[in-house]
């Protein structure tokens, strides 16, 4: 029944759990200076009521009433998020198709933005070896053909 009433006055599941919850939060730490624990249901809608006031004259207005509504700025060309999701997949699905080691030295040196000689000394191989392997992973990569389709 407690839930119910949460329920009803913030009008969402997930917003009613987390007003009791608080509001028996509260009763839990007031259990002191409850003197008659038989209304302890009566109590508790009071801190439901209480909290949920409190709430709402603490919650920040984001919307401002204007004469005219404003447009959104549209995106530059180029910058569709659709876009640069199906970019982000199918470069990552390349790189997966990588051999493991160069797979590795291009994971470290563009994903975790590491140097040349980072990446040679977290995998234990020269500085060249790094260079080289990266050379090749990024020629494989220019030479994809999902990556030839999705940047036309």
């Amino acid at each position: 029944m407690l839930l119910r009433t949460a329920r009803s006055l913030t009008g969402n599941p997930s917003d009613a759990e987390d007003l009791l919850q608080t509001a028996l939060t509260k009763t839990f730490v007031a259990w002191e200076r409850i003197q008659d624990h038989g209304a302890l249901d009566g109590y508790v809608r009071r801190a439901l009521v209480n909290t949920r006031t409190s709430q709402w004259r603490k919650r920040k207005v984001d919307e401002f009433a204007c004469d005219e509504v404003p447009e959104p700025e549209p995106l530059p060309a180029g910058d569709d998020p659709a876009e640069q999701q199906a970019l982000r997949d199918a470069m990552w699905r390349a790189v997966m198709r990588l051999p493991a080691r160069q797979r590795a030295m291009v994971v470290l040196r563009y994903y975790e933005d590491l140097s040349e000689v980072q990446t040679a000394e977290v995998l234990g191989v020269s500085v060249g070896t790094v260079k080289s392997a990266v050379s090749r992973a990024l020629g494989k990569l220019r030479d994809d053909p999902e990556l030839g389709v999705v940047r036309s």
